[in-house]
């Protein structure tokens, strides 16, 4: 099914469900798959996704729920009695609740909980004992280990009877004692080793991450090096759960949304566009709007200081859209680059004055070629002086507003704050003012004003 046969049905089904003709959207339900249905949900509104959800037979209605982004989860929650949202919960993996508790009020969280067996509900709060940030609140406590001394065929006997429970059979730990991971077996390893032959024997070095580490970071290790599951240990190096790939994925999905987000000058919104409320989006703006609103006082200030500058010479003021322009996109593209090479663990707030030195030479290499093309322009247009004022001034600016924007998000990262939060919005704001003290000084100064 085509992206618009799907999308017409959705609207197709959102109409039967407006007009109350279950029967007609239960068989229209039915001749979707699971993924399909995910993304009906994610389009309608929470009450229609709660009418659609109550369709589902109870296998289905599992798999769809445990598909869902954790924030459309909880507004399905919000709209789904209690007897149903308990049979669903009680469903998921104990690293699963967690990503939905976080969603949900405490008062809702906490009878959730309640509702839980002993064992789920001890599972689960272990989870949930790690910081917000940490992996180990994103790890799963599903998971089948070997040890050195055990054959391949008695790995394999242990791997059979946890098919249906476990999170992954691909990646195993291996465990000495007290729990110490000592190396992981691949299931392609156990498959191609003899039967008799010892775990010991087949397993490769461990790469593992402490539960206390930043969770984007060790989903980064994990994708990077393409691990099928990653062991997370205690402080003693204890194996205490996995991360699988597919959890990898789903963070870095998340913070890369977070980043993308924060640095078009929003808030995440957490959830589908579609089934976001009105309010929330103009709450995930507003605020920033007023912010750099704030901000870019400091541009009119500068412009009111300089204002016998610019009555002298009115042609100045035909220029300040363009160096504005020009230096918050310079700093813009440096605090993209910086952040996403942070992201990737390919730069530190250690590297900062290398950084530092690189984006000097880009900015100004930069402002160079514009700052030539822009002498011969506005020289020619109107006199070479304005000529010499325009080129000089996209040289300073390029040149500073690259090594202010590659600077920021290091800067952010060692003080702990979100690189994307200092990124693009409060760049342009800065360099908008920097820029046009810098334009106005180089023109007093060449013009004689």
């Amino acid at each position: 099914m085509t992206i618009q046969e799907l999308t017409d049905r959705i609207d197709d089904l959102a109409q039967l469900l407006s007009g109350n003709e279950l029967v007609a959207a239960s068989d229209a339900v039915a001749a979707l798959d699971p993924h399909e249905i995910v993304t009906a949900i994610e389009r309608l509104s929470p009450r229609a996704g709660a009418v659609l959800f109550r369709l589902l037979s109870k296998d289905r209605a599992l798999a769809v729920f445990d598909a869902l982004s954790p924030a459309v989860q909880g507004d399905l929650v919000r709209q789904l009695r209690d007897s149903e949202v308990a049979t669903v919960f009680a469903d998921l993996d104990p690293d699963d609740r967690v990503w939905l508790l976080d969603e949900l009020p405490a008062s809702v969280a906490q009878r959730l909980l309640q509702g839980l067996p002993a064992r789920d509900r001890q599972l689960t709060a272990a989870v949930l004992g790690y910081e917000q940030d940490a992996v180990g609140r994103r790890m799963s406590l599903d998971f089948v280990t070997t040890h050195p001394g055990l054959t391949v065929a008695q790995t394999m006997d242990r791997l059979r009877a946890r098919l249906d429970d476990a999170e992954t059979v691909y990646t195993l730990p291996v465990t000495g004692a007290g729990r110490e991971v000592v190396g992981v077996v691949s299931l392609r390893d156990l498959m191609s080793a003899p039967d008799d032959a010892t775990i010991d024997e087949v397993m490769s070095d461990p790469q593992t991450a402490s539960a206390t580490s930043d969770a984007e970071q060790a989903a980064r290790v994990c994708a990077d090096r393409g691990l099928l599951a990653l062991p997370i240990v205690d402080s003693e190096r204890r194996l205490v759960g996995i991360l699988t790939l597919d959890d990898a994925a789903r963070i870095l999905k998340q913070e890369e949304s977070q980043d993308v987000a924060r640095q078009g000058g929003v808030e995440p919104l957490g959830r589908p566009y579609l089934s976001t409320p009105i309010p929330r989006l103009v709450r995930s703006r507003v605020v920033w709007l007023f912010v750099l609103a704030i901000g870019a006082t400091l541009t009119v200030q500068v412009l009111s200081h300089f204002e016998a500058t610019l009555a002298e010479m009115t042609a100045l003021a035909l220029f300040v859209p363009l160096l504005i322009g020009t230096g918050g996109n310079t700093g813009n593209q440096a605090a993209t680059t910086v952040t996403r090479a942070l992201a990737l663990g390919e730069v530190t707030p250690r590297d900062i004055l290398r950084v530092l030195g690189r984006e000097v030479r880009v900015g100004s290499l930069l402002g160079l070629a514009l700052g030539i093309v822009g002498f011969v322009i506005a020289g020619a247009i109107y006199s070479w002086p304005i000529g010499v004022v325009i080129g000089l001034t996209l040289i300073a600016v390029c040149t500073v507003a690259a090594t202010i924007g590659g600077v920021m998000p290091l800067v952010a990262r060692a003080i702990r704050v979100d690189p994307a939060v200092f990124s693009n919005p409060f760049i342009t704001t800065f360099v908008d003012a920097t820029g046009l003290v810098i334009y106005f000084l180089i023109a007093k100064t060449v013009l004689g004003l």
